[in-house]
């Protein structure tokens, strides 16, 4: 049987990952590979990569690799999110709110040729959140059936700052922008064929945009166990027992916020029970973010090219967010190397854990606090969360897993007719 001809067009193609976005994108890669054939468009120029590894690791799953013309300039990570283009607020409002440039209007016929050579099946959005501009262009000007392709709820994501908000002026803007977050999410979920979520959470909230549920599936985050398998040795001069946070930073992001409340909150009242106690931060823009944090018993790596010589060897695994959206990579990367975890309620959404049996959960810094000595002090019970976290993970986050789930979305969507 023929398998299905893909174009999966992402505006970021990182190897090594650099943060939770870019694993989904190489993850996905991986599972879409064997089950289509595959080529990759990549939103950012050639010339523009930077490092030429991604370019390298990434043809090898894929029959052909593309490039854009000119470079597509929205950073994953930034707080002020476009709102949608002409087509969009027509629809939305019977007038243009944004203008497209010429550049990106190139950019988006370029992909479309793309689509045409190569007489794709689908075109398959990566960081689909920020990328319903793109998808309106598409249904405008052709019958080609698109999957957007979620990693969290982006309105949730920045909503959910709200109560962090250091003024009025801040507050406001977070409300404004969340709002245009939504309405982007509300105007253009509709218009995809599939969108994807990562858990029943994020897509309970995109079905409530569409009249059938079939248009919203899950496609997950998950990891490649593999990579995870042979643990390497420790970093030299590495302490225990140690805690140990990962993510990617920015200034007033939800990681630094996790950071600091750990740094404040948290590590004194571990301290006072575990006194040689040592926190590891690491993480893309950790260093330049927390570079106030002076303290013998905290390091800050900034940006690494793997983790695990850190995660492999931890103590205790923390994931305390207070707000955000998606599921969290750090709980499947710690479960896949058998490591113990202590998350908020928040941190752990959308994944199946339960509290005492695969990870902790506390949301208040005492709790927290008692969760990390526990786990320190009571070695048992350490192994016992990291192996029951990893048998989870290892039955429902693996590339296998989501083989299956983007099988079941494409026997979908090619069996349905095309949006009119």
């Amino acid at each position: 049987m023929k398998k299905p001809v893909i174009l999966f067009a992402t505006p970021v193609l990182h190897h090594p990952p650099v943060g939770g976005p870019t694993l989904r994108i190489e993850n996905s890669i991986k599972a879409l590979a064997q089950i289509s054939d595959l080529y990759l468009y990549s939103r950012t120029p050639l010339d523009q990569m930077g490092d030429s590894r991604a370019v390298d690791f990434y043809r090898q799953f894929c029959r052909d690799l593309y490039f854009a013309p000119f470079p597509f300039v929205i950073s994953p990570y930034q707080r002020f999110i476009r709102r949608a283009i002409n087509y969009l607020s027509r629809r939305l409002l019977g007038r243009s709110l944004v203008s497209v440039s010429m550049q990106r209007q190139e950019d988006y016929r370029h992909l479309l040729r793309m689509a045409d050579r190569i007489k794709a099946d689908v075109i398959w959005l990566g960081f689909g959140n920020i990328s319903y501009p793109l998808l309106g262009y598409i249904k405008e000007r052709s019958s080609y059936k698109v999957v957007v392709d979620t990693d969290s709820v982006w309105s949730r994501f920045i909503l959910r700052g709200l109560p962090y908000a250091n003024n009025e002026k801040e507050r406001e803007e977070t409300i404004r922008n969340g709002k245009s977050k939504e309405e982007e999410e509300r105007v253009g979920t509709p218009l995809s064929d599939v969108t994807t979520a990562v858990s029943e959470i994020d897509a309970d909230y995109y079905r409530s945009f569409v009249e059938s549920p079939e248009r919203v599936r899950i496609f997950s985050n998950v990891i490649d166990l593999e990579m995870y398998r042979n643990i390497p040795s420790a970093p030299s001069g590495f302490k225990s027992p140690c805690m140990y946070l990962a993510g990617t930073f920015w200034q007033d992001s939800p990681m630094e916020d996790a950071a600091r409340w750990i740094v404040e909150n948290v590590l004194p009242t571990v301290r006072r029970e575990i006194p040689n106690i040592h926190f590891y931060i690491v993480g893309s823009g950790s260093d330049h973010i927390l570079a106030d944090l002076q303290d013998p018993g905290i390091t800050v790596t900034g940006r690494l090219d793997s983790v695990l010589p850190w995660l492999g060897h931890a103590d205790v695994t923390l994931v305390p967010l207070r707000y955000e959206s998606g599921t969290r990579f750090k709980i499947l990367e710690a479960g896949a190397c058998r490591r113990p975890v202590v998350s908020t309620t928040l941190g752990a959404e959308g994944i199946p854990v339960t509290h005492g049996h695969d990870i902790l959960i506390a949301d208040q810094a005492e709790e927290f606090s008692s969760a990390v000595v526990r786990i320190i002090r009571d070695s048992q019970l350490g192994r016992d969360l990291g192996e029951n976290l990893h048998t989870l993970v290892s039955a429902n986050y693996s590339i296998d897993a989501l083989e299956r789930e983007g099988r079941d979305i494409l026997d979908h969507l090619l069996q349905m007719p095309a949006l009119d």
